[in-house]
């Protein structure tokens, strides 16, 4: 697998730099739709020059709030666009909500039966306008949002019926309850089982909850500081997924953090005989 994550520098002269002492083998894109060309094309450079592959397009924006909603379809559009140009595999967005509380909030609203319909309808709207050949749009699976199941974003694909819909999968973000989380691994094995021929790019984190707190909170952290078994994960991802698929460390905020959850994964994957 291409092991990887988001390069972080607060100096673009610096970013070359970053992205070598990373060791990243996959990124997440260092620039959007709205990045002066050339600027873009420098970037380009400098990723095929370190051998590294450029895994995602983010849209990360909510195209069903009421008054930015358009606007952010449209953005996804540009952005699918762009992937497609390059040859990014994956632009990945999440659903979105209809809440007044924030563009990736949990709202009653989200499993509805007429967001379902909406949900389908922009993705089909996304794909249409954009018309990729080479990029799949992905919906981040989300706690709260659909898809939520391996099974639940399966139907989805059927029901979009989009040859370039695909998935991008978390699967973080689908242990979700206490019994997905206390058999974690069997459920990373069930999503990867049903999803794995789908699969554009794969976010690695990992996952923790309190025994004794009552009701259940679960949270997201780093890899090595949750209870997953990141050997077993590993030798999952390995089995069901292409040699060069990528799989990016998300969430932390600075270069440093980055570095340390690498070097934890990697470490787990000489472990687990998975080459990275």
């Amino acid at each position: 697998m291409r092991l990887g994550g988001t390069v972080c520098c607060d100096h673009p002269a610096e970013w070359e730099d970053k992205l070598v002492q990373s060791g990243f083998r996959a990124i997440t894109a260092p620039f959007n739709c709205e990045t002066p060309r050339e600027e873009t094309e420098r970037l380009l450079r400098i990723v095929e020059k370190h051998d590294a592959a450029i895994a995602e397009v983010g849209v990360w924006r909510n195209p069903f709030d009421p008054v930015t909603g358009p606007a952010s379809l449209d953005y996804a559009v540009h952005q699918l666009q762009l992937a497609d140009e390059f040859s990014i595999p994956c632009c990945v967005n999440i659903a979105g909500t209809e809440s007044p509380f924030g563009w990736d909030a949990a709202d009653p609203g989200n499993f509805s039966e007429a967001m379902y319909r909406r949900l389908v309808s922009s993705i089909r709207e996304i794909i249409d306008r954009a018309n990729p050949k080479k990029a799949f749009y992905c919906l981040e699976p989300m706690p709260w949002m659909i898809p939520d199941s391996p099974e639940v974003y399966l139907q989805l694909m059927q029901d979009v019926d989009r040859k370039q819909f695909a998935v991008h999968m978390d699967f973080v973000n689908m242990i979700n309850c206490p019994r997905r989380f206390l058999d974690a691994e069997s459920f990373i094995e069930e999503c990867f089982s049903k999803l794995g021929p789908y699969i554009k790019s794969t976010h690695l984190k990992d996952s923790r909850m309190d025994p004794m707190q009552l009701t259940t909170v679960l949270n997201e952290c780093s890899p090595g500081e949750g209870s997953l078994d990141f050997v077993r994960v590993l030798k999952i991802i390995d089995r069901y997924l292409p040699a060069d698929a990528p799989v990016l460390l998300e969430h932390m905020t600075t270069f440093e953090e980055y570095r340390r959850a690498y070097d934890y994964v990697a470490g787990k994957a000489a472990e687990a005989g998975v080459c990275i």
